[in-house]
């Protein structure tokens, strides 16, 4: 072995987080011939760091046989995950040459859809049987996985859950003594078919570490881990930034291009139309540009100012509808909220854009026409920043998708109709000959 390779196998057994980002950057079939010749458990290392978009093509040019050998020791749940992003015709290949258990148990995790719970759960949970006593269960818990021990959870005969155990009672009670009186049987559960974000505040609400999984013959599927429900609701947050600029929620920054032109440009060409759309309000007011120069100046101000009220508004509104907060008809006093809140700050900075702008050129006109626009803009800028993202879940759509594009054309042309609107009422000032 060449003493290279050698750096290389060593980082990737000593560091497989760091040598996974490292090799997310390299062309696919480099990383692919790596991995063929890695030890099963170093190989199986690295792909559980890889991300999932990343993974998947990577062991589709791995090959099905060595696939099956380096994901022998990775969890199912992020088998399944890697899976989901190889093509369709080729995951059975990989399956069949896998041991007959896990295979199976990755086919039941790639039967639910993404983006529920039962996508994001870990099947691999140690169950006491109902009929166990306190001796066998503890015994049970001594040979368990630690990676499968969440908590007790007890299940009858068929695999139903039963209810859940405490450390405390168990350790309590004598070897002899059966479990079954011990069973708090009150326990919250998940279906299988549940969002994600579902599962994360029902997780949030709980404050407990892990939330089973049952079907509906309430059977014992698998659980949803805290920091499983933390890692989506970052991935959710940070996804809805991108769709919130127009770029898709699951691009990420070493996408191909091809994946960045198909995820941004339809909303580059949706923002160019809104554009067109500003462009032409000011086209209306040509003419009175052309005798007051300073208003051309003075437009982006305007703009400026209400596309950031609106974004306050926005932000806000998002958080509320992520965390449930705007309950069913409170959306009238939001609007009206966020509409006076952008009027009463409009009044604010327009009493100091209107001194700096008399400063600047010493027409009170112009002071009073910008200052009368601010006011407007920002009242109208946050009332459209609650109304667009509820408007678009009214609708049956994201609420995130986009809707700063939607909000930076009401703002642009409010605030260009409004300041040239009053430029045009306070002309006889503004350009007295």
């Amino acid at each position: 072995m060449k003493p290279l390779e050698t750096i290389a196998r060593a980082f990737m057994e000593h560091d497989p987080g760091s040598a996974a980002r490292a090799l997310e950057t390299l062309p696919v079939d480099e990383v692919a011939a790596l991995l063929r010749d890695l030890p099963a458990k170093v190989g199986g290392a690295v792909i559980e760091h890889l991300l999932a978009h990343s993974a998947g093509p990577i062991l589709a040019e791995v090959g099905p046989e060595h696939t099956a050998r380096l994901l022998a020791s990775v969890p199912l749940k992020r088998v399944a995950a890697a899976l989901r992003q190889t093509p369709t015709e080729q995951r059975e290949p990989m399956l069949v040459q896998m041991e007959e258990k896990r295979a199976d148990a990755v086919r039941r995790l790639l039967t639910h859809e993404v983006g529920t719970a039962g996508a994001m759960m870990d099947p691999q949970v140690t169950t006491i049987p109902l009929d166990a006593t306190a001796q066998r269960a503890i015994s049970v818990i001594r040979k368990a996985k630690p990676q499968t021990l969440h908590y007790l959870y007890v299940t009858d005969r068929e695999g139903r859950l039963v209810g859940v155990l405490t450390l405390r009672a168990l350790l309590l009670a004598s070897p002899r003594d059966p479990v079954e009186p011990l069973v708090i049987k009150q326990v919250k559960t998940l279906r299988p078919d549940e969002t994600r974000a579902k599962a994360v505040e029902a997780l949030t609400q709980a404050r407990l570490l892990a939330l089973p999984v049952v079907d509906a013959e309430e059977h014992l599927l698998g659980v949803v881990r805290q920091r499983d429900a933390a890692d989506v609701a970052r991935e959710q947050a940070f996804g809805d930034l991108q769709k919130m600029a127009g770029a898709g929620a699951d691009e990420h920054a070493l996408s191909p291009v091809s994946t960045v032109v198909a995820r941004r440009l339809p909303w580059l060409l949706v923002n160019l139309a809104t554009a067109f759309a500003a462009a032409a309000v000011v086209g209306v007011f040509e003419g009175t540009i052309e005798r007051v120069t300073a208003l051309a100046i003075l437009l982006p101000v305007v703009a400026g100012q209400g596309g950031n009220t609106g974004a306050q508004a926005l932000a806000v509104v998002m958080r509320g509808l992520a965390l449930n907060e705007i309950a069913p008809g409170s959306t009238p006093r939001l609007m009206l909220k966020e509409m006076m809140g952008g009027a009463i700050n409009g009044l604010a900075i327009a009493l100091v854009t209107g001194v700096a702008v008399f400063v600047w050129d010493g027409r009170w006109a112009l002071s009073a026409v910008i200052a009368a626009a601010m006011v407007v803009n920002m009242a109208a800028a946050g009332l459209s920043g609650a109304i667009i993202p509820i408007l678009l879940r009214a609708l049956g759509r994201d609420p995130a998708q986009s809707s700063s594009i939607f909000l930076t054309t009401v703002t642009d042309c409010v605030g260009f109709a409004a300041f040239l609107g009053f430029a045009v009422a306070f002309m006889p000032w503004l350009d007295p000959v």
